[in-house]
């Protein structure tokens, strides 16, 4: 107990003034460019195709499983106004689908007559179809 009394005592000497001392700064790092979309490959119209559209634009919706179980691949684009305003649907064929499906954010390039889907809107079945990773 007297050695925390001692402690807790005053001193007649002035207080010393501390020198303060900087606080390290992080070193700012760059922030990453976003790369820029790949071009993707302009899918053309066979001339003996009547009524054909061609489609490009970025994926905005991805249907991996057919409901009808028949293989075939389903994307939206936002894109050509076929479909919607501003969106087309894009039917690919089993023996058009790429190996890996796409995603989001990808580009799709499409070229085909317009048919009707299972639930009446119209879109283009795919004859030619490209994709380019974002």
């Amino acid at each position: 107990m007297v050695l925390a009394l001692g402690a807790c005592g005053s001193s007649d000497r002035p207080p010393v003034a501390q020198t303060p001392t900087a606080t390290p700064t992080a070193t700012p790092t760059a922030t990453p460019t976003p790369r820029p979309p790949r071009p993707i490959r302009r899918s053309h119209c066979p001339a003996d195709v009547p009524g054909c559209k061609t489609v490009r634009g970025e994926i905005i919706y991805v249907e991996r499983v057919d409901p009808d179980g028949d293989g075939d691949l389903h994307v939206v684009v936002a894109a050509g106004s076929l479909t919607l305003p501003g969106v087309t649907a894009i039917d690919i064929a089993k023996d058009l689908r790429p190996a890996r499906d796409p995603d989001i954010g990808d580009q799709a390039s499409a070229a085909g007559p317009l048919e009707t889907g299972s639930y009446g809107q119209a879109q283009v079945h795919a004859l030619e179809f490209h994709v380019a990773r974002r």
